[in-house]
């Protein structure tokens, strides 16, 4: 019989790439000012976060199925450390931009292996619930992040916020090291990257899919590359904007827990998932009305109702025609999502005016998730 792993340790891998990014949000303006750049390329640093987050998702994707889970696991968590200390001495911004992308590169294998890992050991019903217990263990982690980012920017800059995410890194390693089984079966065989690519490319399914979770992960992200300068704007400091970590993780619980108990009740993945779009919609008609002001928090927590709705059942659903090769599906998905990700956070850096990003994705959820099976 395969070896589940432990829920409280998956749940950490999968909250380690979204806590390290909210750890960062708070200290974008001391980069700006340390670093002599404009606001914009403070923000930036996320855009590239996420193109380089996306290469890590094809590679430890596809190393999954070649060498392991727990492998491939264990080479990103270091990848990552090595990034981490690398950003704390950089000389300039372009270093800073370098030592990034390392540490994005290795944060993936948190995303695309512990779903990968999920999906060796469950299906169907039962995976949907494991997903939404991993979103509640998201939820908490924009509270984590943003709390202890504002912390640690206020005490010691963005110096010590690498150092506290390299610390974070190496923890998570040596707890894989000790109690991450290896989920992959022996008798899979990894299938080849081209045929795969081709045969999910004609899939309109998984195009929808994939707009739905970039979409969906746009609104969460684009709060934490703009927002800090929000706060700034209407005179509030870090601290203060770690703390409306607070709300988004209200946010998420509640839309994850929702989301279960629809379950429990019968309710459809197609059914949750255009009830969350349409929250996700009044959620940024709301941020648009009440931007000049902290009233904004309360809309945006609607928003991301909308997210703790509808990613796990997204997830849950996507790939389940290709189990044959979970690691390298899941691989190409998240690739293509998270680059539509990292785009579309290059465009909000540019445009920065948070309600008109979160507008335009929420009226792409509707319309997308008008396509059906």
């Amino acid at each position: 019989m395969k070896t589940r792993p432990e829920i409280w340790l998956i749940t950490s891998l999968m909250m380690f790439p979204q806590i390290v990014e909210t750890i960062y949000s708070p200290v974008l303006p001391d980069i700006a000012t340390a670093f002599n750049v404009s606001q914009q390329a403070a923000s930036q640093t996320l855009s590239i976060y996420f193109i380089a987050f996306a290469l890590g998702v094809i590679v430890w994707g596809r190393l999954a199925d070649i060498i392991g889970r727990k492998p491939s696991m264990l080479l990103g968590l270091a990848s990552y450390a090595l990034g981490s200390f690398i950003a704390i001495n950089s000389p300039e911004f372009e270093y800073l931009l370098l030592a990034r992308s390392l540490s994005a590169f290795g944060a993936a294998v948190g995303s695309i292996v512990t779903q990968t890992m999920l999906r060796d050991c469950f299906e169907g019903p039962e995976l949907g619930k494991v997903f939404s217990i991993m979103g509640m263990g998201i939820g908490i982690s924009p509270a984590l992040g943003l709390i202890l980012g504002g912390l640690l920017a206020s005490i010691s800059g963005h110096s010590g916020v690498f150092l506290a995410l390299g610390l974070l890194a190496i923890t998570l390693l040596l707890l894989c090291v000790w109690r991450l089984p290896e989920t992959q079966s022996q008798t899979v065989k990894s299938s080849p990257l081209r045929v795969l690519a081709v045969k999910m490319g004609k899939d309109i399914m998984i195009w929808r899919n994939t707009i739905l979770v970039a979409s969906f992960n746009l609104i969460l992200f684009s709060y934490y590359s703009l927002a800090p300068f929000m706060f700034t704007q209407l005179g509030l400091n870090q601290k203060q904007f770690g703390a409306s970590g607070i709300v988004l993780a209200i946010g998420v619980l509640i839309g994850s827990a929702t989301n279960k108990h629809l379950i429990s009740k019968g309710w459809q993945g197609e059914t949750l998932i255009s009830l969350a779009c349409i929250t996700a919609l009044v959620g940024a008609i709301g941020v648009y009305l009440t931007q000049s002001n902290l009233l904004f928090l309360l809309p945006m927590m609607l928003a991301v109702i909308g997210f703790g709705i509808a990613i796990p059942n997204i997830l849950s659903q996507a790939l389940v025609n290709y189990k044959d090769a979970a690691g390298t599906a899941g691989a190409l998905f998240g690739l293509t999502y998270y680059l539509i990700l990292g785009g579309g956070l290059s465009l909000a850096a540019f445009n920065h005016n948070l309600a008109q990003v979160l507008l335009c994705c929420a009226l792409t959820c509707v319309l997308v998730s008008l396509k059906k099976r």
